[in-house]
This record gives C-alpha cells, sequence and structure tokens, in this order.
C-alpha cells in the first residue's frame, strides 16, 4: 500500500520537468524576417489569436486593463500592436472571474489586437515587508485593503486563463540584480525554474501562448545557465527577467549577451520585461532582443517630461509658456499636430488631466515610431550605418536636457523593476516576518 506524498515531495513532483505531458502546437509563432550583419539585431513577426506583431516591438502597459488616460482608439492611432496587462491588480479588482463573465480581457477593456498579461511575480515580490516566499508560492497582503492572498504557479495561470489574453508569463521570483547577493539570486533563480515546470504543468488552455523566464541578476554565469534551462523547456516565447532594476546600463548589457548567447539557434521570441528608455532599448534590440514593456514613458509624462528627438524637456518649466511650438516637430503625434508647448505648459500648471493625456500621447507616440525606425533600418540591411542616428535621435532617459532646468522635479529610474507599493503607505497593518525563507 502505497504512501501519500507529503506537501514537499508534491512539490518537487510538480517541478520535475522529466514527467511534463506534451504541449500540443502552438498559438504563437515567431519568425525571423531579416537579421542585421554586424549586431545580433533581429527583425521578425510574432503570430498570436488577435493579430500578427512586427518586432523589435515596445508594448504600452495596460496595468489595470487601460494605458492611464488613453482609450483603445488612441493607441491604434499611435501604433500600438499590442499592450500588456497585469494580472496582480486585475486579480484584485475587478476580479478575473468578473472578467472572464464578461468574455475576457479583450472585450472587457475593447482592445481588438494582442494582449499580452505579466505573472504578477514582479508586483507580488514589490510588496516587500507585506509578501511572503516559500516554495509553495508568495503569500501577501493587499496593498489596497491589506487582504490577505496567496500567489502560486497554479493560481497564476488561473487567473492568466481566466482573463484570455493572447500571451500568459510563467510565475517567477524577480530579485533586484545588483542590490542582491549571488546566493539570493541563484536561489531566486532556481525557484523561478521550478515554478516555470509548474506554471507549464498547470497551463492547459490551447489558445493562449505561454512564456517562460529566465533570471540570474547581472551575473553573466546564472544569465546563461538559466537560459539554458529555460529553452530546454517547451515555452512559446522567452523573457529576460530581474533586469530594468538596480542595474546600470553596462552591466545590463552584459546580462543580456550572456542570455542571448545562450539561446543562440533557439527560433523562440524573446521578450526584456520592464525596459522602457529609447536608448537602452536600442542597445538591447543590438543585442537580439525582440519585445519590451514599461509604465516609463507614461509615468514621466505625469511628471511633465516630454521625450523628444534627441533629448528631454520638462512642459512646467516656465520657458515654454511662451512658446508656440509643438513638443517636437518631427512627432507626428496628434498632440504635436494640434497643440503648443505654451498650451501644454498652462495645462500642467492649472493641473489640467488633459496635459497628462496629451503628454502620454506623444511619450508613447515617440517610442513607436523609434520602434519603427529600428524594424525599418533592420530589414533594410542599413542598421550599422543608421546606429549614430538613431542614437542621437532616441530621445528619453540618458539623452539630453534640452535647456536648462529641463528636469521634473522627480526623475523616475530608467527601469521599473523598483519596489513601489509598500513604500506608498496606504496599508497600515501587522507586516509579515521573514521576507524568504531559510530552507530553499
Amino acid at each position: 500500500m502505497g504512501h501519500a506524498l507529503n506537501p514537499a515531495q508534491r512539490l518537487a513532483t510538480l517541478a520535475d520537468p522529466t514527467t511534463l505531458p506534451p504541449r500540443s502546437g502552438t498559438p504563437a509563432r515567431f519568425t525571423v524576417v531579416a537579421r542585421d550583419t554586424s549586431s545580433e539585431a533581429r527583425a521578425g513577426a510574432l503570430q498570436l489569436p488577435h493579430g500578427t506583431i512586427e518586432t523589435p516591438e515596445f508594448m504600452p502597459v495596460g496595468t489595470n486593463a487601460t494605458v492611464k488616460s488613453l482609450d483603445p482608439d488612441d493607441l491604434r492611432d499611435l501604433g500600438a500592436q499590442i499592450v500588456l496587462a497585469n494580472t496582480y491588480h486585475l486579480y484584485l479588482r475587478p476580479g478575473h472571474e468578473r472578467i472572464e463573465r464578461f468574455g475576457g480581457l479583450h472585450r472587457f477593456m475593447g482592445w481588438d489586437r494582442p494582449i499580452l498579461t505579466d505573472s504578477g511575480g514582479f508586483q507580488v515580490v514589490s510588496l516587500g515587508p507585506l509578501m511572503r516566499i516559500r516554495e509553495e508560492g508568495a503569500r501577501f497582503h493587499s496593498h489596497l485593503d491589506g487582504s490577505e492572498h496567496l500567489f502560486t504557479p497554479e493560481r497564476s495561470i488561473e487567473i492568466q486563463q481566466a482573463l484570455g489574453a493572447d500571451v500568459a508569463v510563467a510565475f517567477d521570483q524577480p530579485v533586484m540584480p545588483d542590490a542582491s547577493s549571488r546566493r539570493e539570486v541563484e536561489r531566486a533563480m532556481e525557484r523561478t525554474h521550478r515554478w516555470a515546470v509548474r506554471s507549464l504543468r498547470a497551463h492547459t488552455r490551447p489558445d493562449q501562448a505561454l512564456f517562460g523566464i529566465a533570471q540570474g541578476g547581472i551575473d553573466v554565469e546564472l544569465r546563461a545557465q538559466s537560459a539554458d534551462v529555460i529553452r530546454a523547456l517547451p515555452f512559446d516565447g522567452i523573457n529576460l527577467g530581474g533586469l530594468a532594476g538596480d542595474e546600470t546600463p553596462e552591466q545590463r548589457n552584459l546580462a543580456i549577451e550572456a542570455t542571448v548567447g545562450a539561446l543562440t539557434g533557439d527560433p523562440r521570441v524573446r521578450y526584456l520585461m520592464g525596459l522602457g528608455s529609447p536608448i537602452d532599448i536600442l542597445e538591447a534590440v543590438v543585442r537580439g532582443v525582440d519585445l519590451f514593456d514599461s509604465v516609463l514613458p507614461a509615468r514621466v509624462a505625469r511628471n511633465g517630461q516630454a521625450w523628444v528627438t534627441g533629448g528631454r524637456m520638462n512642459l512646467r518649466n516656465a520657458r515654454h509658456l511662451d512658446e508656440d511650438l509643438p513638443i517636437d516637430s518631427a512627432c507626428d503625434c496628434r498632440t504635436c499636430l494640434r497643440f503648443s508647448r505654451a498650451y501644454l505648459a498652462h495645462l500642467f500648471r492649472a493641473e489640467e488631466l488633459l496635459a497628462y493625456r496629451l503628454l502620454t500621447i506623444h511619450n508613447l507616440r515617440h517610442l513607436t515610431s523609434f520602434m519603427g525606425a529600428i524594424r525599418s533600418a533592420i530589414r533594410s540591411g542599413t542598421l550599422a550605418a543608421e546606429l549614430p542616428r538613431l542614437r542621437a535621435r532616441a530621445g528619453g532617459p540618458g539623452s539630453p536636457r534640452l535647456g536648462a532646468g529641463d528636469e521634473p522635479g522627480e526623475v523616475p529610474a530608467r527601469g521599473a523593476m523598483r519596489p513601489r507599493y509598500a513604500a506608498k503607505g496606504r496599508v497600515v497593518l501587522r507586516t509579515v516576518q521573514g521576507a524568504e525563507d531559510t530552507e530553499g
């Protein structure tokens, strides 16, 4: 007579990749259509149930099933091919069951093009003292009302399948890459690998792709090791996680090179999570990355920062009050074609919501247009010759300030992977002790 498995044995069985059932077909087909001969850059086409994405591409972030202040028509007009929605936030409100009853995320938010949902892993880990990680999963208190929840790989996949996006993402454990010890990074990476297998086992929706996440921080050996593990699993795409945080651009580029190097010959799409600065995206494309996302273009718009050809400007600066010029004369967005810097500067001083909306449209159009220029250069075989011009055009963080004082009072980080929720003081409760267990 057999013995029942204890919880640890059960989890070990679930995380055993040798017992994974075969996956039949894939709803995500990626084709490389052009390669740059002087770098790892490539242009491709990612076919998904709700459309084909031309890559390299940036995905605007619609955290709560909306890109803040914009509607689907705005997104189409500025050239967005795909948007990202957030599993953690939609689980807390309005709830994935409610969205499923309304016919899924596409119908709920009125967007008929592809959607990717992240796993919620980053948001949960960002809760800091409101969160505790064990092998089973991450137990946390909501940043909204303090209620307690448990996210496991199985639960994350269940939620994402109910949301019904074109692409779901495996549940992972990211850590801050530079501020974490090698041991912390390694343990999180190994747990991410085990959770990847459990995510695959839990995923059963045939019309939804599933991407896996390679971790490893900024340690090039760990990055290559993790990429080797994830590429051996039957995911539809491979994400580069644990970057766009507190690392330097130089550290990030080395980590990307190590990851992409370990993926040589792998046919799947590559997605670097959380990177939103145009110049940083360009450097990642040159190193072989295809997809990106970040809240950064919309977040800096809130502070009045405009990304323009060759630099950035702060529309809260008084000198713009008398400038009868578009934000960027080279931009074809609705904001630049119709409104002046003077008008935007007035709206920010009057604290009108239209200021944020118009500047978000501009910043996102700046980035989608920039991605289009990169794609064209790769497809035409001229990327090497055009790199100096593209770097000069990039704008955004890391580019020159255009004029004295043209910098927001609050300068958001270039990367998005920084803990935010627990630090906002929205929830006052007894914090969970032992943010990380000691038994692996």
